[in-house]
């Protein structure tokens, strides 16, 4: 640590994407880090190796359109803010269509170089068993969905309030030789072209109506990991066990991740696909692709056994199958102020999938959110939320102010974890949209993709406003 700093330390605990990247920020501004991560010395369910920011679901980032993608716009809201994590995402991308994909070990070695060479930057090897200590005056708990049980249970007695919990399932990775390219083919859907794509990013394995109806049975009658003790407990609705969608009705899985639109077999151009499983780039190499939309909680000779089924498929080896964890979050509303700090306990923060966002750029941008405000306190700085007219602003504004228990409702909690979208940004002023010329007909899809370009073009200007940027950086999108 640079000791010439006239600051005293701010303490991070938990180095996943929220807890680097808040570390990241913090150090930005001048001011001391001490970031704590067990793994190294205890590691998780889900995680692989001790590095900082490791990826343990998909290696994907979403969409990286600025110009009418929610998450596209939340991209570039972090690139302007000096984001660590999309720094590194962005110089270790892999081919994924209209997608932001990264080799995972590329991305997580070049976040752990970034923390552990920073000046200001002390990186610690432990647990932390409770809630910081209170002779840390400023610190962040960014613990993720898989905090320790010791320290699950110590935010409990220090709020008074359950965790809701919800199962996160992980996809298999299939190793990309034991695909037979005699029957699926190369194709991003739409023939969609994104960062570092060529519009042939997946491998899509097509599906006739009788495959796929055997598929389904399959799924509904496999044998699946038994959670007794977790019974109740609710699914996040983005992150279903494939398994899960298979019961929600026969056609689910075809209007889902194996829907057949915007794919055409270069096998048999003439004949459409019933369903199509696609699978996405997982590292720099090329060398492994992970199933899209596959999370399963089936037992691990099951998964085998049905994946099997899948035409293109009938030998593939499995890098990684699929597995499943609890994840467990805040009711973040009641629990902390608008700047993310617990009310009961000033000087503490909360940040990234604790708090009730989900996804990777979420967790990472409300990582970046507590530390700027962190740093800005240490400081004696006056505390500047973002506008709730961006990305980063209607996030903050769902985890924070969103989906508070009504009089009506005694008893029941409606927080529930959430992606950024458009159903989280302020509607746009009247008249705001408008006729292009010369067009007859205006409205359905044609409005809606207006709608949401003025929204990111709103958001990006105000962001850019928020950072002291006197435009925003466009050709960042």
């Amino acid at each position: 640590m640079n000791t010439t700093s006239s600051h005293s330390p701010i303490h991070v605990v938990g180095g996943g994407l929220a807890g680097s990247e808040a570390a990241w920020q913090i150090a930005s501004s001048g001011v001391p880090v001490i970031l704590h991560e067990m793994r190294g010395v205890r590691g998780t369910d889900a995680h692989k190796t001790d590095g900082l920011a490791e990826l343990v679901c998909s290696n994907s980032f979403r969409s990286d359109d600025a110009t009418s993608n929610a998450v596209g716009v939340i991209h570039a809201e972090m690139r302007m803010a000096g984001s660590l994590i999309m720094a590194a995402a962005d110089r270790h991308q892999v081919p994924a269509g209209g997608a932001l994909a990264v080799d995972r070990d590329g991305f997580s070695n070049a976040v752990t170089k970034a923390i552990q060479d920073h000046p200001l930057i002390t990186v610690v090897r432990e647990e932390i068993t409770g809630l910081p200590p209170k002779d840390w005056d400023l610190a962040i708990v960014a613990t993720g969905p898989l905090t320790a049980p010791s320290l699950a249970s110590a935010i409990q007695t220090e709020t008074g309030e359950d965790s809701l919990a919800f199962f996160d399932a992980i996809a298999p990775i299939v190793y990309r030789e034991s695909i037979d390219m005699d029957i699926c083919w190369y194709q991003s859907r739409y023939d969609k072209v994104g960062p570092g794509g060529t519009g042939k990013d997946y491998i899509n394995c097509p599906m006739d109506e009788a495959q796929y109806n055997a598929f389904v049975d399959a799924l509904i009658s496999g044998d699946t990991v038994g959670f007794k003790e977790w019974e109740g407990t609710p699914y996040f609705d983005g992150c279903l066990p494939i398994e899960v969608m298979a019961e929600r009705g026969r056609e689910t899985l075809r209007h889902g991740p194996m829907k057949p639109m915007g794919l055409t077999n270069a096998h048999n151009p003439t004949v459409k696909a019933y369903a199509v499983v696609q699978l996405r780039q997982d590292n720099a190499l090329g060398s492994l692709y992970n199933m899209v939309g596959f999370q399963t909680k089936l037992k691990y000779g099951t998964q085998a056994e049905i994946f099997r089924m899948i035409p293109g498929l009938e030998n593939a080896e499995f890098a990684r199958l699929g597995g499943l964890h609890r994840n467990t979050y805040i009711n973040s509303p009641t629990l902390l102020d608008p700047s993310l700090t617990l009310k009961s306990r000033p000087g503490l923060r909360f940040a990234g999938q604790i708090t009730g966002c989900e996804g990777y750029v979420e967790s990472a941008s409300v990582g970046l959110l507590a530390g700027r405000f962190a740093a800005a306190e240490r400081k004696g700085e006056t505390i500047s939320l973002p506008p709730p007219t961006t990305a980063l602003g209607s996030l903050l504004g769902h985890i924070t102010g969103g989906h508070i228990v009504t009089d009506e409702e005694p008893g029941k909690r409606s927080f529930q974890p959430m992606n950024i979208n458009f159903g989280l940004f302020p509607e746009l002023q009247p008249g705001s949209i408008v006729k292009p010329e010369g067009v007859k007909r205006f409205r359905g899809k044609d409005k809606t993709i207006m709608k949401r370009q003025l929204i990111a073009r709103r958001a990006l200007a105000d962001c850019a406003a928020w950072l002291g940027q006197t435009a925003p950086l466009a050709e960042s999108a």
